[in-house]
Order: C-alpha cells, then structure tokens, then sequence
C-alpha cells in the first residue's frame, strides 16, 4: 500500500470521521505498513519505538472488528505499566468516541480488585491492562473471554525485562485459539521472537526503522577518567548543562537508588524512579517532576517505559545503552514538539564498542568532549521553581481542579500564575505552587472546606 491517507482504508465511516476530527492527517509509517493487514484479520508483528503511531493502528483494528451490540470482551491489550495502559486506554476511548457505548475497561495492578470485579460484572468490550493483574482476573473467573476476537501484547520486550514472562504465558494459555493478534515491540530479543513464534500464525512483520534527529537534539560524549569517577564525571556534567529538567538513565534499580542518595548528598534536587516504588510512590514521584519541584529524574529503562514525561531539557545516559535502539529511545525524551534538547552520555575506555555501534546507528562521528573543571561545582545548583502540594481529597470526593483553583485565588488568595500543574487521582490531589508562594498557599488552605471536608494541603518532599 501506498497511500498514506485514513481515506484510503476500509473502515466504517463512524471511525474515518472521528480520524479526521482528531486530526490525523497522514498515517505514519507504522499504520501505512500494518494498518491494512490489521483490517484484513491478519496477525501482526510490529517494531516501533514510542512515538511511533502503533496504538492508533492497534486501536483502529480493534474497534474495526468490535461488534457493539455484543456486550461481552471482544479484545485485550497488555501493556508493561499502569501508565501505559492508562494511556492506551484513554486512546481507544478517543477513537471510540463516535461509536455509541463502546466500554473501555482499564484493569491494572497498584489499584483494588474488587472494585475492577465489579465494573467487569457491569460487561465491557475492551480491556487493557497489566500481565499480573489480567491473569488474576482470570484465574478469579471474574474476567470472561470466550468472545475474545482480538489480543494485543504492547511493548513485549518491556514487559519481560520487568519479569512478567510467567504472567504472559498464563494469559496467552487462557486465549481463544481462534483469534487475531498483533505484537508490538520496540526491541526484538530472542525471548520475544520466543513467544511471537507460538501466539501468531502466519504473521506479518512490520518494522519500522527507528531514527535519530540531528537538528532537535544536541549530544555531548564524556569519556570518563576511571570506573570509580563515573558518579563525581556526572556531576560535572550536570553543572555545566544546569538545565530544569533532566532525567538520567541508569541501567538497573541499584545504580538508580545509589546514585539518587549521591546527588542528594551533594545538593543536587533529585527523585529516582525505579522498579522497587510502590505504585502510589511512583505516581507521586511522576506529579513531583511533571510540576517542576524537582528538577533531576534518575530512571531506569523498565520503570521509565511508557511515560509520556514532556518538555524534558536534558537526558543524560550515566551508562551507555546495551542497545544502540534503547539509547536512541532514551535521547528521544527531549528535543520533543519542535523544541531543542541536549542529550549527554558518560562512557569508560571499556565501552568503546558501545560508541562504535553509536556511531554505526547514528550515522554520525562521536566527538569525545573534555570532563568541565572541577572548579564548575562551586556554581549554585539548579533549583526548583516549584514545590507540589498534596491534599487528601480527590476523585471520589468530586473535587475537581477548578474547586482547588478557586480555593487558592479566592478572597486574598494567590495570584493565578503562581500555581501550576493540577492533578487529581481518585483519593488525593496534588497542586504545584512556584516555591515563594508556599506559606501562602499553605495558609489559605487550611481554612478552606469542600464538601465539608478540610482542603488542608501539606508539602510533598521527594
């Protein structure tokens, strides 16, 4: 297929007009090369980075094939984290939006399960969630599949390196033979042609070559001195970029918490997102550098998968990637919507072979920078021009964001441009304020009641 129009496809006119009023102008290359072969009823293995599209392709074949009269689960999709899965979710519903009383139903992990059994027992058509949690409803009974027509298993190569191979295969063993089923990886590891080789029959491959801007992305390449400098080279590098938002990447949670503990030590505003979190400290650690009071992330790959983190000015790899694809993934979180971003890797004599493939994958000659003087740390630290707010009130109490605005800014309050981010979750809410203003935020809250319930904020630390 050539055409790179929606028109060009066969599907319903319901879904064609919300494409068009959602503003998807062209297919990008990912729904070009699989989108057809997904409304055929094809098995599809897709490769794709993030960013690629693959959700809308996936999500139109889902609901091309959905019988809206059928009130029974109709497709799966597993994702690797609640995030993700929220995210798809929330897709599926935006494509869906023209189709009268199509249900969404998100099932993941980090949440209660009964109130899940509950929604389940009220019917839905689609479901998207987590390995762990999937499988539990299904050895509970509570989640039936027998009209199951489609599967769809999002960024497999995550969801094994996060350990959910067992939970996988316990899914996969309770599928209806007769289905479709598309896979969509942004790596493709042996494990992962493993298990596409028995979930697919006779599939198609599509990938779809991953690429690197030049223009949106400045890269610098610090060779450091020996092993045991690697963490004090970092810091250097961090105050002579001294950006507003930067995530590090290490390659496993024990560098990740090690190095946070360093960074804190040193003065430097840090959060590290890693596989140990609980999920309610993973979704604070999120609100708290999504709002700006912390101005440094250290992630690991598998805790970072799926997050749609914007604006970020810096990504610095404390390691090179083991895959020349997974550090182009990583650089790819800054330089996004037209902005320009800095991208910074620190590298041993004994990764040389890294660069070399670096250079292979980027089509480019890596220039080894020299280390900044030491004299550079005695430059203040970058500090955050927020602080978040947290008040234990949320979603299921009907307060909404513009009750946390107005409670703010009313009589003697704040001035709006002080107050950022508003994020509301179902229990608590959370409120960034630009750092100077937190006494008076701090005050005008305590007095203030919604639903007779006090809107007392404290200040969440990271």
């Amino acid at each position: 297929m050539t055409s790179s129009d929606f028109s060009s496809l066969s599907l319903n006119p319901e879904l064609l007009k919300n494409v068009e009023s959602l503003g998807y102008e062209k297919m990008t290359e990912i729904q070009r090369q699989s989108l057809p072969h997904i409304l055929e009823g094809k098995d599809v293995i897709g490769q794709g980075k993030t960013g690629s599209g693959k959700t809308a392709a996936f999500g139109l074949g889902l609901l091309a094939s959905l019988d809206a009269s059928l009130f029974k689960v109709q497709s799966m999709v597993l994702c690797p984290t609640r995030e993700l899965a929220e995210q798809v979710a929330i897709s599926i519903r935006q494509l869906a939006r023209m189709m009268p009383n199509i249900k969404v139903l998100s099932l993941c992990g980090g949440v209660p399960f009964r109130p899940q059994m509950s929604s389940l027992e009220h019917g839905a058509h689609i479901v998207v969630g987590t390995p762990g949690r999937m499988a539990k409803h299904l050895r509970s009974e509570s989640l039936n599949i027998d009209d199951l027509k489609c599967f769809v298993l999002d960024e497999g190569d995550r969801m094994l390196e996060m350990g959910f191979q067992d939970e996988i295969e316990e899914v996969i063993e309770a599928l209806p033979t007769a289905r479709q089923t598309m896979l969509f990886s942004a790596t493709y590891p042996a494990k992962i042609k493993s298990i596409a080789e028995g979930l697919t029959k006779d599939p198609v491959m599509v990938k779809v070559a991953v690429t690197h801007d030049n223009k949106s992305i400045q890269q610098f390449f610090y060779e450091i001195p020996a092993p045991d400098q690697r963490a004090s080279s970092l810091k250097l590098v961090l105050q002579k970029h001294a950006m507003e938002s930067t995530v590090i990447f290490c390659t496993t949670k024990i560098d990740a918490k090690a190095l946070q503990q360093d960074l804190l030590r040193s003065g430097f505003s840090v959060l590290a997102l890693h596989g140990d979190l609980e999920q309610k400290d993973r979704d604070e650690t999120l609100i708290q550098f999504a709002n700006k009071s912390s101005s440094i992330l250290v992630a690991t790959d598998v805790a970072s998968r799926g997050l749609d983190i914007d604006s970020v000015d810096l990504v610095v790899n404390y390691h090179i990637a083991i895959d020349t694809e997974i550090h182009i993934h990583r650089i790819g979180r800054t330089g996004r919507a037209g902005s320009k971003g800095v991208a910074c890797s620190l590298f041993s004599d004994k990764e040389q072979r890294k660069i070399l493939a670096l250079e292979g994958a980027l089509g480019m000659k890596i220039k080894k920078e020299p280390l900044p003087s030491r004299d550079i740390l005695t430059k203040p630290k970058v500090s955050p021009k927020m602080v978040t707010l947290k008040i234990n009130s949320g979603k299921k109490h009907k307060l909404r964001a513009g009750n946390i605005l107005g409670a703010l800014t009313g009589e003697k309050g704040l001035k709006g441009e002080v107050i950022g981010k508003i994020n509301i979750t179902d229990h608590s809410s959370y409120v960034a304020i630009e750092r100077k203003s937190v006494k008076q935020a701090l005050v005008k809250l305590e007095g203030e009641k919604f639903k007779g319930r006090s809107l007392k904020g404290w200040l969440l630390e990271g």
